[in-house]
This record gives C-alpha cells, structure tokens and sequence, in this order.
C-alpha cells in the first residue's frame, strides 16, 4: 500500500516522531492512522524501558506558582543530555508534572518509593473493612488487591491518571517523552508547598 506524505505527516504531528518511524508504522498498520498511533506507542514504550537503566545526570526543576501565591510545586526531573533538557517536550513535561503535584497531591514518586509500614497499614485498614464481608478469601484477596492498586494510584505520581487525560497514567506520559527523545528520563523527586499546610 502506497503511503501519502500528507498521512505520514499528520501522524509526525499527533505523535512527535521521526518521518521514517511514522512511515514504517503506517506501513505495518496498512495506513490506518488510528492503529499507527498505538503501533508506535507500544513501540515506543518498550523502546522506553530498554533506556531506563541509562543514567540521567542532566534536567531540569518544573515550578507551578497557583494564581494566588498560596501553593506552589516544585519536580525534578532528570535526562541523559543537556539537548535533551533544553527540548520543548522536555519543558512541556516538567510544566505538566507541577501541575499534576499541585492538583493530584501524590505523596510519592513510584510505588517503589512508598515505606513497607505504609502499605502493611493500609491493608490492615482493608482487612478490616472486608471482615464481616462473608466473601471467600480468595475474593477477598482479590479485592484488597484492586484496592491497594487503587491507593497507590492515588498516593504515587507516576501510577496516578494524568490531569489532563485522565485515561492515562503520568508514567505513560514520561515514557512518551523518553520515546521521543531517545534518551532516559526520570523523576527525581517533588515538593508541593501550601500556606498554612504542615
């Protein structure tokens, strides 16, 4: 199947990716823009994780300022290069990711982040609640392993759904990022700051 320019082109715009990435994923999806898209972010999120072991010695700090100066976020945010750092999509990231901490209030970075004691209370919590349940253990099980994935949804940034497109969780959103630079990139850490707020 022939692939038009124009096509190969509106992909390049919805996804930031290379002509000839966009083409070769045009070609596999016999031209359906749609297929095209998921194609490459597949691609591009199993590209991702084989450069997540790169170290990230460059980056930058996001800072959201609330319009009435009582809240304000900081994110770090590191990368392998400074091109990489000083890149648009690199800027919109970090914008993105002070945003999200200024609105969805994560605690950690990653679930990885979160102290052992936290979740054994947190499902100490849960076993209470589903006590007097009646259901069997293996549902029960079942359940307080949705809910505890819920938490850390709620308490980590990178598993949290993404404020702007809620159908996406915030490690999807960097992980697109690290597709389309090439290269690692890495939240380091956050502050959220509120007045008032211990």
């Amino acid at each position: 199947m022939e692939i038009s320019a124009k096509l190969v082109k509106d992909l390049r715009d919805k996804t930031g990716i290379g002509m000839m990435k966009c083409k070769e994923a045009l070609s596999e999806c016999n031209g359906d823009l749609d297929a095209a898209i998921e194609f490459l972010r597949k691609k591009g999120l199993a590209e991702a994780s084989r450069k997540a072991e790169r170290a990230t010695s460059q980056g930058r700090i996001g800072v959201y300022l609330h319009h009435d100066e009582k809240l304000c976020t900081m994110v770090e945010v590191n990368c392998e290069t400074d091109f990489a750092a000083n890149s648009p999509d690199f800027g919109i990231l970090i914008k993105d990711l002070a945003m999200q901490v200024a609105s969805a209030r994560p605690l950690y970075v990653r679930r990885e982040d979160v102290p052992v004691d936290a979740i054994e209370h947190e499902k100490e919590i849960l076993n209470a609640q589903m006590a007097d349940s009646g259901k069997p253990a293996s549902v029960v099980e079942k359940i307080i392993e949705g809910r505890l994935s819920k938490f850390f949804s709620d308490v980590c940034l990178m598993e949290q759904p993404f404020i702007k497109d809620p159908k996406i969780p915030v490690g999807d959103l960097v992980r697109a990022v690290i597709a389309k630079l090439g290269e690692n990139v890495v939240v380091r850490r956050f502050a959220r700051f509120r007045v008032g707020e211990e």
